[in-house]
């Protein structure tokens, strides 16, 4: 039996973020020695890179960068909630996000094509794909600007980092900004304001709105009141400044800011693994 203990076992896991199962092979057939352990688990991570493309990779992490008026979010996401709290991930997923800053990128195509020393994002990842042994993947960026930009991260649990971050700029300083953005985390809203909301968009909602309202027989005198209303729910569901402030929900998010002397911008919300 090879000589090591469990503790080289837990060791070389935190080290290379592998598998139980691969990490005990490794040293059975290293003999113990540590270092070849990891040689061995990095050849055979670089032949699974490609076995890994298909594979899920729905967790991670947040992370966010903001200087002045300009606000940068990631999305950085592996396969495991074990890879994503390791100092190796992270370390990955904080150089993809100096690098979205650097570039000022907006959408993750040009930041896997951009160069870090010598080597795309792409390759970056799949040297770390192959050492880590897990698939890593850069889904999202956003870039917001404004004369001031506020942003929260929030852990959906305490050994994780973070899972959902909002960047929210504003065309002014207010404190109340961290507040919104935390409004916007919870809350979920697509759009800045009604002039955001895309034509065929609220075509649609109308259109289900009548349809809804005429299948559950309405009076046909009362279907534009009826639609209108509905209409109007929508708005406050999906629009930030039109939506109840998280709290107080006497005040709509837009009024807040207003008393605060300042408007929304742009906002980004991303939430590891969602589809916003």
């Amino acid at each position: 039996m090879a000589n090591y203990t469990a503790a080289d076992i837990k060791a070389l896991r935190e080290q290379t973020g592998a598998g139980m199962l691969d990490v005990k092979k490794a040293l059975d057939e290293a003999d113990g020695d540590r270092a070849k352990a990891t040689e061995i688990l990095r050849v055979k991570g670089q032949k699974g890179v490609a076995k890994r493309e298909g594979r899920n990779a729905s967790n991670g992490l947040v992370a966010i960068h903001v200087d002045g008026g300009v606000g940068t979010l990631v999305e950085v996401n592996c396969e495991t909630d074990f890879v994503a709290k390791g100092d190796k991930f992270q370390a990955v997923a904080q150089r993809v996000l100096d690098q979205a800053v650097a570039i000022n990128a907006t959408d993750a195509e040009a930041l896997l094509d951009s160069s870090i020393e010598g080597q795309s994002v792409r390759e970056v990842l799949d040297e770390a794909n192959a050492a880590i042994g897990e698939k890593i993947e850069v889904r999202r960026v956003a870039r917001v600007e404004g004369a001031a930009v506020a942003s929260y991260l929030h852990r959906t649990s305490p050994d994780l980092p973070p899972q959902v971050g909002v960047i929210l700029a504003t065309d002014g300083a207010a404190d109340v900004a961290r507040d919104v953005a935390m409004h916007i985390a919870a809350m979920q809203p697509k759009y800045v304001s009604r002039d955001d909301v895309p034509a065929e968009v609220v075509e649609t909602e109308r259109r289900i709105a009548d349809e809804t309202a005429r299948n559950e027989g309405k009076p046909e005198a009362a279907l534009p009141k009826i639609v209108e209303g509905r209409l109007q729910g929508f708005f406050k569901e999906n629009v930030l400044v039109d939506q109840p402030y998280a709290k107080d929900s006497k005040k709509t998010v837009g009024a807040v800011l207003s008393e605060a002397g300042v408007k929304p911008v742009a906002f980004a919300r991303f939430r590891v693994g969602a589809d916003a």
